[in-house]
């Protein structure tokens, strides 16, 4: 049987269709807005590993060429691994379903979304959400609260649903939204330096759109949706949980206060070890169980030491911030380089320039494009002390790349400004929490050491919370084990003026907006400290570029004027290459690039690509070669490949018999432009060059 449903959002049909295709996955939805279409899938494992302790779920999120009526570039002329957009797709889709599953199900999960049909005007990655959801809902998968998502545009003053790509470029916001009809659970975008409040007004915004999308998932789900199972926590064996708290409480409330990372997982292994020793024999084959409890020990006193004593891991008040160190120019042949150092996380950042040749290209769904600025971010296993094989960066570090990326992007110049392609690199040391807002705080650092113009400093900070019944604490710059049993990590990133990017997940089923208010709040003055701390090391980019950076010139000549400078086979700018030393690039429109470290081979190309194209001009002076002697005159080339007409008359005030009794074949004669027939001959005059008093001698 299938069904299809639709409802109007901001002039906009938004369809959900089901029962029509993928009838032997365990739940799919097609949706639909406009003429962008995705297919989302949900499948649940038959089988469970007894043994697991957390929840596979796995999702996946890719575009088909065929969608944009594209067949794919490269050898194999098929779909490869994922983009950095599909990744960063599954990743939002993934932090806005896993919270809602129930404590306790361990079985694996696939969801699947596949973008069929791209308008090239609307963005898929929203419809995966909305579809997976409804996937997962009409499923017998354990999934009881649907999930809405939308995207929120500002255009003119007034917040737009589902904005399409051209309208995101006018737009100063572009956040994504996602939430039950009660809760708002994910948010994730960026901005133009926006006040909180007008953030705040984005998300209520948001939510209302989400409510309606949800009445359609429920209204879809009670036609067509299948039967769920109640899901219960696994059962505790109380007079092992008596046992093991009796044993070990005391411990735990010592390793809560242990303020270095390595040390307090160092005693919480020796507690585990010890506790697992001397129970097993009355509690055989426990060892899991023991694990579990201790975790639920650890995560209840963490808790309640920060609501009821106001007191975190490390010490801290909720609104303090780690300790903050800040140098620049830690490496001397980078074109810019940072250390930013909060607690025991910390962030390398260099900042590389480089010219349009290293522009990276893409070619997705919405056709052809190039990229000027990039950031890419690092997580080295020894940051945390581990040990894993490196095999590219993973999700994470894509996601976190891409965040620290949008928060830098609205300070970045532009490409008139300053015409050079920026990459960022941000390696992370050690870690212990927030290490992409250290990104954004390193990145900033080393863009000013390397001398780009940034219109400001940008800082981040990441938020968690604490929430029991009534009671919540907003905890500021948060710890690795405070986003691990907290409820909340939100990430803000701004400049003095305003937000720049946000990000939020939680571990609960949402989080009320008047607490998201809070956050703001409280994260806009974490913000500001950082900010005073960092213009403490360096306030503004340095005046002067690194002496290793490479120096450009932009100008424009005529497109017409393009072929001369390649001339024929690239011959020409060969030449100019091999005379300067430096890199040329030239554009369709003859805008043309020219960048080297020594600043008198740039000027050498720019005056021979000049000459190049120059254009006669009457009434000026050039200091010509003389190419052909006649009886009349000879024929002086003036430019590169440009040559006039210097008559006998006008070679001399006095009267000259013969043309080779003044030049020779190769000489050089300074002529100046007499006329320019309406055919394009140049007249040319030597005499016109002398002194005045030559002249009327």
């Amino acid at each position: 049987m299938e069904s299809k449903l639709q409802i109007v959002v901001d002039g906009k049909t938004l369809t959900v269709e089901t029962g029509k295709v993928a009838k032997q996955a365990h739940g799919s939805a097609l949706v639909r807005l406009e003429d962008t279409v995705i297919l989302a899938t949900a499948v649940e494992a038959k089988q469970v590993d007894e043994e697991q302790d957390f929840f596979p779920l796995l999702v996946e999120y890719r575009e088909k060429a065929y969608a944009a009526g594209k067949i794919p570039g490269g050898f194999f002329k098929r779909e490869g691994r994922p983009s950095e957009k599909e990744t960063v797709s599954a990743r939002l889709i993934d932090r806005s379903l896993r919270p809602l599953f129930p404590e306790g199900y361990f079985n694996e999960v696939q969801i699947m979304v596949m973008v069929l049909s791209s308008d090239q005007e609307n963005d898929a990655d929203v419809l995966g959400l909305i579809g997976a959801s409804t996937a997962l809902s009409l499923s017998p998968i354990p999934f009881y609260q649907p999930v809405g998502a939308v995207r929120v545009g500002r255009s003119n003053g007034m917040f737009v649903a589902f904005p399409t790509f051209s309208e995101l470029e006018e737009s100063d916001i572009n956040l994504v939204v996602a939430g039950t009809k009660d809760f708002v659970n994910m948010v994730e975008g960026d901005c133009r330096e926006i006040s909180e409040q007008d953030l705040l007004s984005a998300l209520e915004f948001g939510h209302e759109k989400i409510k309606l999308i949800i009445q359609l998932e429920e209204e879809l789900r009670a036609k067509m949706g299948k039967p769920k199972p109640q899901i219960e926590p696994l059962p505790r064996n109380p007079e092992l949980v008596e046992a093991v708290t009796s044993m070990a409480m005391e411990k735990i409330k010592e390793v809560n206060q242990t303020a270095d990372k390595l040390e307090r997982e160092k005693k919480l292994e020796e507690l585990l070890d010890a506790t697992t020793l001397q129970l097993l024999e009355k509690f055989p084959e426990s060892e899991r169980e023991i694990k579990f409890i201790l975790q639920e020990l650890e995560r209840e006193d963490m808790r309640r030491m920060v609501l009821n004593e106001g007191r975190r891991v490390d010490g801290r008040r909720a609104n303090q911030i780690r300790p903050i160190t800040c140098e620049v120019g830690v490496l001397p042949r980078t074109h810019g380089s940072a250390l930013f150092t909060r607690g025991q996380t910390q962030a390398l950042a260099v900042t590389t320039l480089g010219t349009k040749i290293d522009e990276q290209r893409i070619d997705d769904l919405e056709g052809e494009s190039t990229k000027s600025y990039m950031l890419h971010y690092n997580f080295p296993p020894f940051s945390v002390g581990e040990i894993r094989p490196i095999r590219g960066p993973g999700r994470r570090e894509i996601g976190h790349g891409a965040l620290a990326e949008r928060a830098i992007q609205p300070v970045i110049p532009s490409e008139e400004a300053f015409p050079y392609t920026i990459r960022i690199v941000s390696d992370i040391l050690e870690s212990n929490g927030s290490s992409s807002m250290a990104t954004v705080c390193g990145g900033t650092l080393s863009l000013m050491d390397a001398g780009v113009p940034i219109k400001a400093p940008v800082a981040g900070v990441a938020m968690g919370l604490i929430k029991e019944e009534n009671k919540h604490a907003l905890l500021t710059d948060i710890l690795g084990v405070e986003d691990h049993l907290g409820d909340m990590d939100f990430k803000v990133t701004g400049t003095r003026l305003g937000v720049t990017a946000f990000q939020m997940d939680v571990k609960i089923a949402g989080i009320d907006l008047s607490l998201l208010k809070e956050a703001l709040i409280q994260a806009k003055e974490a913000r500001l400290h950082i900010l005073s701390i960092m213009e403490q090391t360096i306030s503004k980019p340095r005046p002067q570029l690194s002496v290793y950076a490479p120096r450009i010139i932009t100008f424009k000549v005529k497109p017409e004027k393009i072929g001369e400078i390649i001339g024929p086979g690239g011959k020409m700018i060969r030449s100019i290459i091999e005379k300067s030393g430096a890199k040329i690039d030239i554009e369709d429109d003859g805008s043309v690039f020219i960048a080297s470290t020594d600043q008198k081979a740039g000027e050498l190309a720019h005056e021979l690509i000049l000459r190049l194209t120059e254009e006669p001009e009457i009434g000026k002076e050039y200091l010509g070669k003389v190419k052909r002697i006649t009886p009349f005159g000879a024929f002086v080339e003036i430019l590169p490949g440009q040559d006039g007409l210097l008559h006998i008359s006008e070679l001399d005030t006095r009267r000259i018999r013969r043309v080779e009794d003044l030049l020779s074949v190769g000489d050089e004669v300074k002529v100046k432009i007499t006329g320019i027939d309406p055919d394009g001959k140049i007249r040319l005059s030597r005499k016109a060059c002398f002194p005045s008093k030559s002249r009327r001698r």
